[in-house]
């Protein structure tokens, strides 16, 4: 009889944390950030069917980079959940911390135990009452919950990205001023993006209780310097 090949579960869980950090590099760059009005994520992505951000609840929404069916798989997930907790329980008992720790799960479990892990990193954003009530979850690869505030970015080259924000980023942006922000910082040396290149979809305090909002091109172009 023959024997299995015996790999080191160290090496296994790096091996499967590099193909999974691969696969999410390749795919273009995701910004959420807290502005005068609420969150904003603004995501490079040039496609006007595959939507990188959506709704999920009233006041919460969901944003993937990496494979879209292996991210959109999970928001639908997430909005089956969150529509049946909501049923059985209070619309006001669904959050993003529970969405969160549940989408870790699976993710986590999927990384542990399948020979292939999920190549995708999710946000989900809450918006509360007062900014210091908004909740902004990163959910990486492997299953890890990260609590981000005042931004958070996800995909392609973050950490170039966060420090083109952090040296821009201020407490009350206007809507155009995070927009011009987030261009910038998503944009390459050789390449400017422009409205036709972003997807953006906001969260808004508007004092109604959906406050989902996606931000047709032509409004994007004008509020772009």
């Amino acid at each position: 009889m023959s024997m299995p090949y015996y790999v080191a579960p160290e090496q296994m869980m790096k091996d499967r944390a590099d193909f999974a950090r691969k696969g999410i590099a390749r795919g273009k760059s995701l910004v959420a950030l807290q502005y005068s009005e609420g969150i904003a994520i603004i995501a490079e992505n040039p496609s006007n069917t595959l939507r990188k951000s959506s709704e999920i609840y009233d006041r919460i929404a969901f944003a993937g980079v990496g494979k879209y069916n292996e991210f959109d798989s999970l928001r639908v997930l997430g909005v089956r959940s969150a529509d049946l907790k909501g049923y059985q329980f209070s619309r006001e008992d669904v959050d993003a911390r529970s969405l969160a720790n549940q989408y870790a799960q699976i993710i986590g479990q999927t990384f542990t135990h399948e020979v292939k892990p999920l190549e995708v990193e999710i946000l989900v954003a809450e918006l509360g009452v007062t900014p210091a009530g908004d909740q902004l979850f990163h959910i990486m690869y492997d299953g890890t919950v990260i609590d981000e505030k005042p931004f958070i970015v996800i995909g392609g080259d973050t950490d170039t990205i966060k420090t083109k924000v952090a040296a821009a980023f201020k407490d009350n942006l206007s809507l155009q001023e995070v927009c011009n922000l987030a261009r910038t910082a998503l944009s390459s040396d050789e390449r400017k993006l422009h409205a036709s290149d972003l997807e953006v979809t906001l969260l808004q305090r508007n004092g109604s209780r959906r406050c989902f909002k996606r931000l047709a091109e032509d409004l994007l172009a004008a509020l772009l310097n």
